[in-house]
């Protein structure tokens, strides 16, 4: 057996991995390289095997650094079954759609404007490519074994994190292969804590917060800070967010600010189309996640939908105090966009950063609080406050991941760090190898290892964990 690792190492995007054995190519995720330039160019580049070649797609979930590359899988002959689970495979619906149509509409403003150095300019992938990726998609249960071949299967744990995201345990030549996946915490505000992994031999966990622990503090009470500051000066609140997960996030806890008065009736705006499409969803997963029907039902309620390119426009135009809620969640693309240059210049405003800034995006340059961000070719200065509300993350930290590895019944033969930044990558390899006492390495981009074959064929087993 050989395991290839072809994305999500010394970066925290673009996770691929290819496991080989039993006659079998296995991709585990399809994800999109997000970040500094060198990263984004490795989407455009051949990509480092044959697509036709592979026999199984397995999604851990539908985030496009997991997901997003699945449209050129396709579009380069790729015609083999994409695994995921059914809120995955909705999710991706959903999402892939949303990230062709967005390239397309930017490869086409660059060409208008003509501030693009391609000439023409040309999206990564189209929609055509997006639906001929999410008809391979085969919806798999959580916890339900499925054979690829007489040697080797695989099952799906509930991982916490987002809608249908999963840790994958492959059973391969007698061995046991898990893939973390992106974990949940265990008091996340909507999912449910992750299910441990039940044994491993070998192991490649996420470090995105590997040298991290999350603010304590309640997001409760810093939202309501921040609401109350920024409204006192008549200002608007922009929160640059993931559409999956986060968005519903902060409109459960607006819901609750002001069901409780804590927050004053001021107009809440969810403008992304793929946000609003992603909270309908959580009605279709009920038993995925914690809210209850009316609980669900609140954060629908919470905020103004915003569908339409003019509803986007008008609300650039308008002034607070409000909030605002756009994609993306690290301001890479989208609406976003377009109220950073409406509203960043305005020291009455705030931007609210809420989740995990990559290195190289303009959302890690509002974090280090750069004094203006380029913005459709053009530099924006950023007058309005930036605040990071890290209590938020939907990422288990380093105290969180150990304590979950900890369950294992016995330490894997190798673990392997990825997707995690280089130092946080290596800070979670060296207190698994001193608490845990596993050994443990982080890999480079393109390595491959040898996997020992065990004796046995495999057995995928249920789990006693409800999903």
């Amino acid at each position: 057996m050989r395991l290839t690792f072809l994305g999500g190492t010394e970066t925290v995007t673009g996770s691929k991995y290819l496991l080989e054995g039993a006659g079998l190519r296995i991709l585990i995720d399809c994800g999109l390289f997000q970040g500094t330039k060198n990263l984004r160019l490795r989407n455009w580049a051949p990509p480092p095997l044959d697509p036709a070649t592979l026999d199984a797609v397995v999604l851990t979930h539908a985030h496009i650094d997991h997901s997003g590359y699945l449209p050129v899988l396709a579009r380069m002959g790729y015609k083999g079954p994409i695994y995921a689970t059914p809120g995955t495979r909705d999710l991706c619906g959903i999402m892939l759609r949303d990230a062709a149509k967005l390239q397309e509409e930017e490869a086409e403003y660059a060409n208008r404007h003509g501030f693009s150095k391609h000439r023409p300019a040309l999206p990564l992938y189209t929609l055509e490519d997006a639906e001929r990726a999410l008809d391979l998609i085969v919806a798999q249960p959580f916890d339900a074994p499925l054979m690829l071949s007489e040697h080797a299967g695989f099952r799906l744990l509930p991982a916490g994190h987002i809608l249908g995201a999963a840790s994958v345990e492959i059973h391969m030549c007698g061995k046991v292969i898990a893939f973390t996946g992106d974990v949940g915490r265990p008091g996340d505000p909507l999912m449910r804590p992750p299910a441990p992994l039940a044994s491993a031999d070998y192991l490649i966990v996420e470090s995105t917060y590997g040298d991290r622990l999350h603010d304590t503090a309640d997001p409760l009470d810093e939202l309501e800070a921040l609401f109350t500051r920024t409204f006192k000066h008549g200002g608007t609140v922009l929160i640059p967010s993931f559409a999956v997960g986060r968005a519903q996030s902060i409109l459960r806890y607006i819901s609750i600010l002001k069901a409780t008065g804590r927050m004053a009736n001021v107009p809440v705006f969810l403008d992304s189309p793929m946000a609003v499409s992603v909270t309908e969803l959580y009605r279709r997963h009920l038993t995925e996640h914690r809210l209850t029907i009316s609980e669900t039902d609140a954060i629908g309620k919470a905020a103004v939908m915003v569908r339409t390119v003019d509803q986007s426009k008008e609300i650039s135009s308008r002034r607070g105090p409000m909030v605002v809620i756009a994609g993306s969640g690290m301001a890479t693309g989208g609406r976003v966009l377009h109220h950073l240059k409406a509203f960043a210049p305005d020291s009455r405003n705030a931007i609210a950063l809420v989740g995990y800034q990559a290195a190289g995006t303009r959302g890690a340059a509002l974090a280090q609080h750069a004094p203006a961000i380029k913005l459709h070719g053009e530099y924006v200065p950023v007058r309005a406050s930036v605040e990071s509300i890290s209590s938020l993350s939907a990422h288990a930290d380093y105290a969180e991941m150990l304590d979950w590895l900890g369950k294992l019944a016995r330490a894997p033969a190798r673990t392997f760090v990825t997707h995690g930044e280089p130092a946080a990558a290596d800070a979670l390899r060296r207190r698994i190898g001193e608490q845990l006492h596993w050994p443990c390495e982080v890999p480079a981009y393109l390595e491959t290892v040898e996997l020992e074959e065990g004796e046995s064929a495999p057995s995928v087993t249920h789990s006693t964990t409800a999903a």
